[in-house]
């Protein structure tokens, strides 16, 4: 019998009405049995400083601690000019540092984002595959969502209407789960 598993949800957007935080709540919902996904919110985060790094704030302190507790970790980004949002990079710099004490080491991972535009939010996924690299991050290759035309996939409150977009998401975190017990095994 496999232990449950422990899912921690970032998104990559502050805005309250982000469709990235809503698909976000959306999977929180549509997780499988066996595991759980727990939410942690990058307000209040301040600009990586280097000359912080050893005496980083408490919520810096709170995200190394819920990413080394975590068995796997759910990013849900947007795509802002053609890559990651500042605040998730900026989230993901600290919780990287100082060198050598790198929180994201060995986590399995997956992404999913959510954008207006047809081709949703690719190229912010690829980039966060490439900071994935040099962070050890275990990125699941697939399956990849990647949720278009939002607008039509989310109501006026915020919650996933759209069925097809619910499965891939279930999809996603199945495989997540799957992927994790298999690192977990080796």
């Amino acid at each position: 019998m496999n232990k449950p598993i422990t899912i921690l949800g970032i998104a990559g957007s502050l805005r309250r009405q982000s469709y990235n935080r809503s698909a976000l709540r959306a999977a929180q919902q549509l997780v499988p049995e066996g595991a759980t996904l727990e939410i942690f919110e990058l307000d209040g985060i301040p600009g990586f400083n280097q000359d912080e790094e050893q005496n980083p704030p408490a919520k810096v302190v709170q995200l190394k601690e819920r990413v080394r507790a975590a068995n796997a970790i759910l990013f849900v980004t947007p795509e802002y000019n053609y890559s990651v949002p500042g605040v998730l990079k900026n989230a993901i710099d600290w919780a990287s540092r100082p060198y050598g004490d790198n929180a994201w080491d060995g986590k399995p991972a997956a992404i999913m984002g959510a954008s207006i535009g047809n081709i949703a939010t690719a190229r912010a996924q690829y980039h966060l595959r490439q900071i994935f690299v040099f962070l050890n991050v275990l990125a699941l290759n697939r399956p990849e969502v990647m949720i278009g035309n939002a607008a039509e996939r989310f109501d006026t409150n915020g919650n996933l209407t759209d069925e097809t977009t619910k499965d891939h998401i279930r999809r996603l975190l199945q495989a997540l789960v799957d992927w994790t017990q298999r690192l977990q095994q080796s």
